[in-house]
C-alpha cells in the first residue's frame, strides 16, 4: 500500500460523495449519508503522508473499494 497525503485523500473522499461535517482539533470528519459512512482524516500538515495503518483504517471506514485510493 503506497502513501497518500491528506490533501489527496480529502480530494478522493469528496469525489466519492463525502462532505466535510466538522473538525475536532487537527482532525477533519467527513460524512457520506448515502453510504452511512463517517471518516476522520488527520490534518497534521496537508502535505504530510498519512501513516499506512491510519490509511488502511480510513479506507475501511469509508466503505469504498481500495482501488479508489490508488492509481494504477
Amino acid at each position: 500500500m503506497s502513501q497518500l497525503i491528506a490533501r489527496d485523500l480529502i480530494e478522493i473522499l469528496k469525489k466519492n460523495g463525502f462532505v466535510f461535517d466538522r473538525q475536532n482539533g487537527s482532525h477533519w470528519i467527513f460524512e457520506n449519508s448515502d453510504m452511512g459512512a463517517s471518516v476522520t482524516v488527520p490534518i497534521h500538515g496537508r502535505n504530510n503522508p498519512i501513516f499506512k495503518g491510519t490509511l488502511a483504517s480510513i479506507i475501511a471506514q469509508s466503505k469504498l473499494p481500495k482501488e479508489k485510493f490508488f492509481k494504477k
